[in-house]
């Protein structure tokens, strides 16, 4: 039976990535499917496999089709985290595509892959164009 493993995200800097995503998301990386072009980064709380990175030659994609959204409970908070991960080498991105009023706030890791920052607490944006 096939089951759902893990997002992969291509990035051409490994060891920066690791030093970004650990610390984006509190996740720690395993001895587990490791090597060179790739590392496996767990849950800190021990529950399992998050996120894995993979080292590519190939640019991120502007308007990738497939994403990660990470969830925040409010604006403040999707205001805090965006400007702590503006910090740890993210950089919000100039998203044509937003709808009025959006739930969500587009940024790019320090590869450029973009992600989505969603305020849960927030009505949804219509019809969501969040990085898709």
């Amino acid at each position: 039976m096939l089951r759902l493993g893990f997002p992969v995200l291509g990035v051409t800097d490994v060891p920066r990535a690791v030093a970004f995503w650990t610390e984006a998301l509190n996740l720690v990386v395993t001895s587990e499917w490791q090597s060179e072009t790739w590392r496996t980064l767990n849950h800190r709380d021990g529950s399992g496999r998050a996120l894995a990175l993979m080292r590519s030659t190939s640019p991120a994609e502007p308007r990738p089709r497939l994403h990660l959204d990470l969830f925040v409970d409010s604006a403040e908070e999707q205001h805090r985290e965006v400007q702590r991960l503006v910090g740890l080498g993210a950089r919000t991105v100039d998203w044509a595509l937003y709808p009025p009023d959006p739930d969500f706030v587009v940024v790019a890791d320090p590869d450029g892959n973009v992600f989505c920052v969603v305020d849960l607490s927030h009505v949804p944006s219509e019809g969501d164009a969040s990085a898709s």
